[in-house]
């Protein structure tokens, strides 16, 4: 019924976007765990590196976006745990003011739960992020408990989103899977493949070297080897033919 009232006192403003209440302030909490911030600091990590060379899309975490109908900054503002908009320009901002990004909303919400936080990303939330942000994938992440799941909007509706054979869901918007690895959420292409950080890049580097490296080295030893067997064979024909010439016998005519 306030939803409802509230629609009426802003006709005009944003035709068919729901929003909540107008008294509805932004109460996120603060981290509450080291946990949550590696969580969260680990996929902006994976991403911008995966995405490198993309100018297009702006991810953050724990960032206030603002979404007043009224382009007031003491209403309607919201703070994801990490979300990722697309189509925008990647530059640092201190907050994310829809009228002032041309009116984008984020393509892709994660929020990682927590005893405090749950029932709200699981209510609240999820409806608004439905029928006022109509983002198009959501999840959430209990990094306790690992419990993960995930949503697509189809026709203005979340309908929840089904895991592959490795327990993994697919985003439609970032072309990519999420699925557990090691505890954390992680990034996964297409077929399969980890999304590493740049650490995990270098490390995975350093192995590729170590291996040429070592290849390397057991072929000059196998040379080296092919070398002496030969030197050998050569030493044991000069044996031989010197034992001709010693029986008068020229070994070239042999």
């Amino acid at each position: 019924m306030a939803i409802a009232q509230e629609l009426d006192s802003q006709e005009g403003i944003l035709p068919g976007i729901i929003f909540p209440p107008g008294d509805l302030y932004s109460d996120e909490p603060p981290l509450e765990t080291e946990l949550h911030l590696r969580q969260i600091i680990l996929l902006l990590t994976c991403l911008e590196w995966l995405w490198r060379d993309r100018n297009d899309f702006y991810a953050a975490g724990n960032l206030t976006i603002y979404y007043s109908p009224h382009q007031r900054k003491s209403e309607y503002f919201r703070g994801p745990d990490f979300f990722v908009v697309l189509g925008t320009q990647r530059k640092t901002r201190k907050s994310w003011v829809v009228w002032e990004e041309d009116g984008k909303y984020p393509n892709v919400i994660l929020e990682i739960l927590s005893d405090s936080t749950a029932k709200t990303d699981k209510g609240l939330k999820k409806e608004i992020y439905q029928d006022t942000f109509r983002t198009f994938d959501y999840f959430w992440f209990d990094p306790y408990t690992l419990e993960f799941v995930g949503f697509h909007l189809v026709d203005g509706k979340y309908q929840p989103l089904q895991s592959n054979e490795q327990g993994q869901l697919w985003s439609q918007q970032l072309g990519l899977y999420l699925g557990v690895y090691q505890g954390l959420l992680r990034f996964f292409t297409s077929d399969g493949q980890l999304i590493p950080t740049p650490e995990e890049t270098a490390q995975q580097t350093e192995q590729r070297l170590e291996q040429v490296e070592q290849k390397a080295q057991q072929t000059e030893e196998r040379l080296e080897q092919i070398e002496q067997k030969a030197q050998q064979e050569a030493d044991k024909a000069e044996r031989l033919a010197a034992k001709l010439r010693e029986l008068n016998i020229d070994p070239d005519t042999i």
